[in-house]
């Protein structure tokens, strides 16, 4: 592996501490690397327009939206750019999803610093990163003949909440259908939200889509 590369990187995270750590890695492993740093969406885009990024490294949660949804942008502006997704949620439930969407690879943030370097190192000289959590469940999939499907990690309630809110429920219809306090219905919209990595009703509308549930 050519550790002396003169690498573009982008690192987009709300966190400073996050964006500062993880510079610092990529810079022991290519001290030739320009990494440039960003903490919302808009940012994100400004700096691939005026420099030539060869990796981006991108959490899913921002102030201004969701990863899920400007993955598929930024591959389609620049097909050529590696996407790693940095994140503390689960990989088994997510990094599927966001393979689908075109990134080349899913960490976790509680890795080990090696881990987090051989990732990238794998990613810059391979063009992916795919763990094994990620491949077992990529084997899974094409065993079952199915994709893996988040929705399943909700519960019985969250189902049929999440059902109703595609309908074009309100929260108070849904409080009156469901005999429950509107309060409880934010709640449990608030929780399916976090499970599923989404911030709006258009993408929980995508996911049921997507994955043909029945509504």
């Amino acid at each position: 592996m050519e550790y002396n590369q003169e690498i573009n990187f982008l690192l987009a995270d709300d966190h400073t501490v996050v964006r500062q750590g993880m510079s610092m890695i990529v810079k022991e492993l290519y001290e030739n690397a320009t990494v440039f740093q960003v903490e919302n969406f808009v940012t994100i885009l400004e700096v691939l327009k005026n420099h030539p990024i060869d990796v981006l490294i991108l959490d899913i949660n921002f102030p201004d939206g969701n990863s899920i949804t400007i993955v598929p942008e930024v591959k389609k502006l620049y097909p050529n750019i590696k996407i790693m997704i940095f994140s503390a949620f689960d990989e088994s439930i997510h990094a599927l999803r966001f393979f689908n969407a075109g990134a080349n690879g899913y960490l976790n943030k509680l890795s080990e610093e090696e881990e987090i370097k051989q990732a990238i190192a794998t990613l810059v000289n391979e063009g992916k990163f795919i763990s094994a959590v990620t491949k077992e469940k990529i084997l899974n999939s094409y065993l079952l003949g199915k994709k893996i499907n988040p929705i399943e990690h909700l519960s019985g309630r969250e189902i049929e909440i999440a059902r109703l809110l595609v309908k074009g429920y309100g929260n108070l219809e849904i409080s009156n259908a469901l005999n429950i306090q509107k309060t409880t219905v934010s709640t449990y919209k608030k929780r399916i939200f976090e499970k599923l990595q989404i911030d709006n009703l258009a993408a929980l509308i995508e996911l049921f889509t997507f994955f043909n549930e029945k509504v």
